[in-house]
């Protein structure tokens, strides 16, 4: 008889406990790059490096579909989102968004996202605190909505912003949080559902052009449109990962007050240099810590088997933290990506691959612009820092500085 595999640890536990250091940690304790566990019941192979990364986005060995888990979709990408598709309809209807983001499109977000920074910041009272994580949630819903075509009043605004903050705060837990990005999520879908019926119909009008009228009236491979509830979650994906960007400013912050010796080169205008300072601020701090999908065959890695229908995990935050990559990877250092050229399997703190036609996040691109844009404007401000609790969590997800980074301008 042939031996028996191994029985193998389900991790679920450990990762709720270590969160962004679970895969890295589990490397160290089997003192391998590739490794196999459990979790959520499941078997699975855990990849790390940029081979891994081109090995796990080539969807005949890996598919997405059935991979995400029921709480991330209920919250984060919502049910039937195109995250959760696979080859032609993935492409197709991803179309959509890569569509939509021209380069003079997300110079338009990266304009109005200025814009509504310029004229929050005249409106702080100089000497008194504020929370920079919030103001710039705000910010960037201000900023996304006039540029999806989502009609939004300034009475609105708070509360749009918060849940779509709620919606990325709840999808790494199944406690309080994840129950109020359940909440959040069904109230701004029967929102949005309306508001795309009323497109249909005619009684509502939005800008020519805009993502809210190409969703209303997009097509899939089988030539019918999306329901109207589906059609809002896909609003919500181009709304949601926009507002995502104030975790990726308070970091900006958090680092510019650790660094701050790097304040004057961002403030010198150089757009490379805030690009690069923008890369390490995505590679440096911790945003999503795997991306995961299923085995389509019997297949191995590195030896390693991996079974039909077993989970595969990138560790996207291991990565972004290799030795192997990045020399003296927990040094925050811009430098390392000044005039260089980053390779789609290198940098994935959003995935990995080519976003036209993997899964790479589409909105990558609008990631750096708007980050770039506000952090200059952070840099250029006169404020200090009083004290507080910016320690950083990893066993959080997702995280964030705990006090939000509460600036007060002098």
């Amino acid at each position: 008889m042939p031996p028996r595999p191994a029985l193998l640890a389900d991790n679920t536990l450990r990762l709720a406990v270590e969160g962004y250091g679970w895969l890295p940690n589990l490397r160290r304790r089997e003192r391998a790059e590739t490794v196999q566990t459990r979790l959520l019941g499941q078997r699975a192979v855990a990849l790390c490096g940029p081979d891994a990364a081109r090995f796990f986005y080539d969807e005949e060995h890996v598919r997405r579909h059935g991979a995400i888990p029921g709480p991330v979709q209920a919250t984060l990408f919502g049910r039937r989102a195109v995250h959760t598709l696979d080859g032609a309809a993935h492409r197709h209807r991803k179309a959509i968004f890569t569509s939509l983001l021209t380069p003079e499109a997300v110079v338009n977000l990266q304009r109005y996202a200025s814009a509504a920074w310029d004229e929050t910041v005249a409106g702080w009272p100089s000497w008194q605190p504020v929370v920079l994580f919030d103001e710039v949630s705000r910010v960037l819903t201000r900023a996304v909505c006039r540029w999806v075509g989502v009609p939004l009043a300034e009475s609105e605004v708070d509360g749009m912003a918060a849940d779509m903050v709620t919606l990325v705060d709840g999808f790494g837990t199944l406690g309080p949080r994840h129950w109020r990005a359940r909440q959040a999520r069904g109230r701004r879908e029967r929102w949005l559902a309306e508001l795309v019926d009323q497109v249909r119909a005619g009684r509502r009008s939005v800008d020519a052009g805009s993502a809210v009228e190409a969703i209303a009236h997009y097509r899939g491979v089988d030539g019918e449109r999306l329901d109207s509830r589906l059609a809002a979650v896909e609003i919500l994906n181009l709304v949601r990962p926009t507002v995502a960007v104030s975790w990726f400013v308070a970091f900006a912050a958090h680092a510019l007050h650790r660094w701050p010796e790097l304040r004057p080169r961002l403030r010198s205008g150089s757009a490379d240099y805030l690009t690069a300072f923008g890369h390490e601020v995505r590679r440096f701090y911790p945003f999503a810590p795997f991306v995961a999908g299923h085995a389509v065959r019997d297949l191995s890695w590195q030896d390693v088997p991996i079974p039909a229908g077993s989970l595969v995990i990138l560790d996207l935050y291991g990565q972004d933290h290799s030795a192997r990559l990045w020399p003296d990877p927990y040094t925050f250092d811009p430098e390392r990506f000044v005039g260089r050229e980053i390779g789609a399997f290198e940098l994935v703190p959003q995935g990995g691959g080519d976003p036209r036609t993997g899964h790479r996040c589409p909105g990558e691109t609008t990631t750096v612009a708007l980050l770039s844009a506000l952090t200059g404007r952070l840099a250029e401000l006169d404020y200090h820092v009083p004290e507080q609790d910016l320690r950083i969590s990893l066993s959080r997800v997702p995280t964030r500085p705990r006090s939000g980074f509460v600036l007060i301008r002098g």
